[in-house]
């Protein structure tokens, strides 16, 4: 068998192409950028040939670095971004720009969708919130405002699925991005038919849902010198970027959760069935582990808040920090360890962007509750930091309170990598945080272990232990931990408190 992997990550800002041997280690990163396009306001599109384009440049560009022969190349898998509408006509053409999961212009379809299918009905069936942010509402937009694109279309599908299908011929899909449509039975493991019904939506619109690991087609011969892989080779499906950041971050077994924390941050969780909160404040999507789900939780502005922090607050730290040579959260993070956790009462609600999960209330705003005289910046940055853990404490105590057990928390994502957060977070969730040693490349790392499984290159996802493994573990101070028992209550007060003014600041 070929000894080597290729795993393409289509995000948002552009496509990464990572290589991995036989023995699961990193061989070479290749990344093409494209744009996104904002014609409207809500409006977010991306052309499916700047993607095509990223992954033939990124693939040829990658084997050429490294040296490594197209006919050593045991499969191609993919990882790509969410929640989007791409139409395809027969030929796996695309018949128009991708709506992207950032797109929020199907308000009224979101409305209609409603109209037809209670908000219970829908949570309960999909493991999601009916929302303009799922492929459903904007299939429907394409349907309601653009008819004779809806009509040519042969099939709705994501990211990864729209190039897979250039690749092979073969018009698939995965669990995890099946479920981010707001149109999969997550339980039946198949298209809804009482959703399709109900929105007069023909099931032969959308992609066959196959297993993550599935070789789903081989690269054809009218492709292959594009691509700049062997006709023949194969190509597995792979899943979202999330799930696969699950697999990455060796999320893969029950009991065991993640905390990706960048610009926004959500937690995950490995589970055996889908968690229903009662509240509605958390969601669930498909793994892509076989017969596992994931459920999750997102908040808005985590690492931003903590940038924002940084950028309008510590103006005297970044210029110290650029005469230095060293990152101004090096000396940010020297003053907050000169504050005892709590911050002298001082709380933070981190809203700069409304918020997703827990909240669910895009009118929310971001404040600074409990300033007295004796505060300092110091306890500013703090207060941050100790805001935004405990926000994602919130959708944790969600999930415990649905009996689900949690021995550690992974942490992967650039935010992760500071260490007086880390104490934070091991603190506020009250459990040992683990971060791992690949912090940035778990998403393409998740697709290769399911590309290698899938092939039969590696034993089983067990691997991922070796790939990426803990570098260090953060256990929790007992007397910071009973800090922070005090103050979540008071956490949760401030915002029920504050709703009803954010209404009224929208209203301004």
């Amino acid at each position: 068998m070929a000894n080597y992997i290729i795993a393409h990550d289509l995000g948002t800002t552009g496509n990464k192409a990572t290589l991995y041997d036989r023995e699961g280690a990193l061989v070479g990163a290749s990344f093409y950028a494209y744009h996104t396009e904002y014609a409207h306001t809500g409006w977010a599109e991306q052309n499916p040939e700047d993607w095509w384009q990223a992954v033939c440049l990124s693939t040829r560009r990658l084997l050429g670095e490294t040296g490594v022969s197209s006919d050593d190349i045991a499969c191609i898998t993919f990882s790509g971004q969410m929640m989007g509408a791409v139409p395809l006509d027969r030929d796996a053409q695309p018949l128009r720009s991708a709506i992207i999961w950032a797109d929020q212009r199907a308000l009224e379809q979101e409305r209609w969708i409603g109209q037809r299918l209670s908000f219970e009905e829908v949570y309960r069936i999909t493991g999601h919130r009916l929302s303009v942010s799922y492929s459903l509402a904007k299939i429907l937009w394409i349907r309601d405002n653009q008819p004779d694109i809806y009509r040519d279309t042969f099939k709705f599908v994501h990211a990864k699925d729209c190039i897979v299908a250039r690749l092979t011929g073969a018009f698939v899909t995965d669990p995890s991005d099946a479920s981010s449509m707001n149109l999969y039975d997550l339980e039946a493991g198949a298209w809804s038919g009482d959703i399709l019904d109900a929105v007069e939506l023909p099931a032969d619109k959308l992609p066959q849902a196959r297993l993550s690991t599935d070789v789903v087609g081989e690269v054809q011969s009218s492709v292959a010198a594009e691509v700049g892989v062997a006709a023949g080779t194969p190509v597995v499906i792979g899943g979202g970027d999330g799930a696969c950041a699950a697999a990455g971050a060796g999320v893969i077994a029950a009991g065991s959760a993640y905390n990706y924390v960048g610009s926004s941050s959500w937690i995950a969780l490995s589970t055996p069935e889908p968690i229903y909160d009662p509240d509605y404040r958390t969601f669930t999507f498909g793994h892509v582990i076989p017969d596992m789900f994931m459920p999750t939780g997102t908040m808005q502005a985590a690492g931003a808040s903590y940038q924002w922090t940084r950028d309008q607050l510590s103006l005297f730290e970044k210029e110290t920090a650029e005469r230095l040579g060293i990152s101004p959260y090096e000396l940010i993070n020297l003053e907050i360890e000169q504050v005892a956790p709590g911050a002298e009462g001082l709380f933070f609600l981190p809203y700069l962007m409304g918020e997703r999960s827990p909240r669910w209330n895009p009118l929310a705003r971001g404040a600074f509750v409990g300033l007295t005289i004796r505060h300092s910046r110091a306890h500013l940055y703090r207060a941050v930091l100790e805001g935004v853990t405990m926000n994602l404490r919130v959708i944790l105590d969600a999930f415990r309170a649905q009996g689900t057990s949690i021995e550690a928390m992974r942490l992967i994502g650039g935010g992760a990598s500071g260490r007086v957060w880390n104490q934070i977070m091991a603190d506020v969730y009250g459990m040992p945080v683990q971060r791992l040693a690949i912090l940035e490349e778990a998403t393409s790392m998740g697709a290769a272990l399911v590309g290698g499984v899938g092939v039969g290159l590696y034993p089983g996802f067990d691997l991922i232990h070796q790939m990426n493994a803990v570098a260090a573990t953060v256990q929790p101070d007992p007397a910071a931990q009973a800090a922070y028992e005090r103050m979540m209550p008071v956490f949760e007060k401030l915002y029920t408190a504050l709703e009803p003014v954010y209404d009224d600041i929208a209203a301004l």
